[in-house]
């Protein structure tokens, strides 16, 4: 692990070991010198017998099956909600620690949903499955709850502007597919997505609920609350998708108890973990996705006052969704269980 010694070392399961977020899971296990013991590939059965590499070894893709988890230590998931639901309860009563990345388990009452560098503390005491929050979720947190910590915040309003990994691979195949023939003048049928991706804009992530939100809405709106620990802040969310390959992006506007100033809020940020601060408008310096993909830190820039309350500051935030937003943040939470020996 990068940063630390550790002597024993770890059995580790990948499910969905073949979808974007498997295998940033890789990179990142690799990147950052997880102490593996043995590490245990696992797909559906279309994937199965494929092969990938894993410091430089190659390993063979294996169907996922209850007797998959038998004497396996770490299990992270990233193969849907569906997926999650059978096999994490089954891997969890088998012995291993489950980091989920579906949103099955998030919102269950004995299930932390942990983001390390806001709620660590609450890994302590789970019972086997710990949930990965939302993608939009997590780096939003990240960047709020150094400034939450000294100015306890009331109100969030965020519009986000989502990449299409976030829906995976197929997406990103058809935004590539749909500006090649749009370019070209001919026409396109869309399948991922309702509509057009490419050149266009979707308000739509998930589906539409009876009170006119999103899922994903709903879901930053839910998860901000349990991370934070902190049910009375309001928080409303637009969820866009847009056709942008890489990089989640993000409009907040923050309502605190107190007034804070900008030039404040860059001195927190400036020095609170996984943040990098980019903000220099006379030179055009601020985040933006194509420069944050590939990357760990959560960026923040565009920090001004909202003029439409005295309380309030406006902030624009981006994050590589499949690493900060996905692998990454799963793997830091098993580095957590391993450092504080919660496994």
């Amino acid at each position: 692990m990068v940063g630390s010694v550790v002597t024993r070392k770890y059995h580790t399961a990948i499910v969905g070991a073949t979808g974007l977020v498997g295998q940033e899971f890789i990179n990142i296990l690799e990147q950052r010198e997880f102490p593996m013991a043995s590490v245990h590939l696992l797909a559906s059965d279309r994937s199965a017998g494929k092969k990938l590499f894993v410091n430089h070894q190659e390993i063979e893709v294996e169907e996922v099956t209850p007797n998959s988890f038998d004497q396996v230590d770490i299990a992270l998931f990233s193969a849907g909600g569906e997926v999650s639901k059978h096999f994490a309860p089954i891997a969890a009563k088998r012995g291993a620690v489950v980091v989920d990345n579906s949103a099955a388990f998030r919102m269950n009452h004995d299930v932390p949903l942990v983001v390390p560098e806001v709620n660590p503390e609450d890994l302590e005491h789970h019972q086997g499955i710990i949930a990965n929050p939302n993608c939009s979720t997590i780096q939003m947190v990240v960047a709020l709850y150094p400034l939450h910590k000294v100015n306890p915040i009331k109100r969030i309003v965020v519009d986000t502007y989502q990449a299409v990994s976030g829906t995976g691979s197929a997406a990103v195949d058809e935004l590539n597919s749909q500006t090649k023939l749009i370019l070209e003048g001919k026409s396109i049928v869309p399948h991922v997505y309702p509509h057009q991706i490419a050149f266009n804009l979707l308000p739509e992530i998930d589906v539409f609920l009876d009170d006119g939100y999103t899922k994903e809405e709903w879901k930053v709106i839910h998860e901000t609350r349990k991370i934070l620990h902190d049910e009375s802040i309001a928080v409303s969310a637009t969820c866009v998708r847009v056709p942008v390959v890489t990089g989640h992006s993000e409009a907040i506007h923050i309502e605190f108890s107190n007034p804070m100033s900008p030039e404040e809020a860059r001195d927190i940020l400036a020095t609170a973990p996984g943040v990098k601060v980019l903000d220099d408008t006379p030179i055009s310096l601020y985040p933006h996705p194509w420069a944050a993909a590939g990357t760990d830190e959560v960026f923040v820039g565009r920090i001004r006052r909202d003029a439409s309350h005295p309380n309030g500051l406006a902030i624009w935030v981006v994050a590589d969704n499949l690493r900060k937003g996905a692998a990454l943040n799963t793997i830091q939470i098993a580095e957590q269980l391993i450092s504080k020996d919660w496994l």
